[in-house]
């Protein structure tokens, strides 16, 4: 699992910042091609975070749509896993989004 890994360097990376302040929320962008699970995410933090300034804050996770392009039918449409083949049946396509995994804010008390 390496959600547990990617919490950890999060919230490291958050205390580096903060320091001794009471965070109260961590807001992240994690789209589904990063290849990161949200859920997995959120239980990581609880158990990573306990005994730190952020124990006990809210972890708000934003979940774009994954969006890409068929370079064959240029047709825009919504991917929601990794597996990249546009309507038209042509695995010709540019990811547009979804491959976000990053911090966007942090609320302290």
């Amino acid at each position: 699992m390496h959600e547990l890994s990617i919490t950890q360097s999060l919230i490291e990376a958050v205390l580096d910042r903060t320091g001794e302040r009471t965070v109260t929320a961590v807001n992240l962008r994690v789209g589904p091609l990063s290849g990161v699970l949200p859920d997995a995410m959120r239980f990581c933090f609880d158990v990573a975070s306990a005994g730190t300034p952020l124990a006990g804050a809210r972890l708000m996770i934003d979940e774009p749509q994954g969006l890409a392009r068929c370079r064959s039918c240029d047709d825009e449409f919504e991917v929601a896993d990794l597996i990249l083949l546009c309507p038209c049946g042509s695995a010709d396509v540019e990811v547009l989004s979804g491959r976000e995994l990053m911090l966007t804010s942090v609320e302290v008390a």
